[in-house]
């Protein structure tokens, strides 16, 4: 099974869509965010700077993350805790330390080669972590679109709220130095906006 990279900006859909690509072709899955979002958890945790590179980088390095049906950080359940404001708020200052992204990728291609493949989301999959991936996505949907689902999602308060966030990590994520968020040269673009998961999940499978 080659690995079927997806990638997009948070709100567009590519978590849903990959855990339902993995489900239909019954292969592993890997939600690459939700290791960044462990380590930086783990430095709220520990109170180390999210600008302090070497630190994070260290912190990573000894980290035991389990990335599945449940999240495990060190061992703890922090499926829910990964996703709070908190670590939202500095997930992508943390994600965009070279050091940092250097070792989870390491461990992201350790993982596509213990399970044999597989579909990986994140923001740099198709362009660095699986450069010859035999499927390359890149998902997107309009700005209202993406704050909508992330409002849901996160039971915001306000859609304003939740797209200014969204705006400020697209920015960190495009304009960072280390595997900025973009589509790789060969990946399929899909615009998600409207469109219902089936209808994007068979468009994905079909690319098989």
């Amino acid at each position: 099974m080659p690995v079927v990279a997806i990638d997009g900006p948070a709100g567009s859909g590519k978590s849903t869509v990959a855990r339902a690509v993995a489900r239909q072709l019954g292969v592993a899955y890997l939600d690459t965010g939700a290791m960044y979002r462990s380590v930086a958890l783990a430095a709220l945790d520990h109170g180390i700077d999210p600008s302090d590179g070497p630190a994070l980088a260290k912190l990573a390095g000894g980290l035991d993350i389990d990335v599945g049906d449940r999240v495990l950080v060190d061992g703890a359940d922090a499926t829910t805790a990964i996703r709070g404001a908190d670590v939202t708020a500095v997930v992508s200052t943390v994600s965009a330390h070279p050091e940092v992204r250097a070792e989870l990728v390491r461990r992201q291609r350790q993982w596509a080669e213990e399970h044999g493949g597989g579909v990986v989301e994140g923001r740099d999959i198709g362009t660095v972590v699986f450069p010859d991936a035999g499927v390359k996505v890149f998902l997107t949907a309009s700005e209202e679109e993406r704050a909508r689902r992330r409002q849901r999602d996160e039971q915001a308060p306000d859609v304003a709220t939740v797209a200014a966030d969204l705006a400020r990590r697209d920015s960190l994520d495009a304009s960072r130095a280390a595997s900025p968020l973009r589509p790789a040269d060969d990946a399929v673009v899909i615009d998600t906006t409207g469109r219902t998961v089936d209808d994007v999940v068979d468009e994905v499978v079909g690319l098989l």
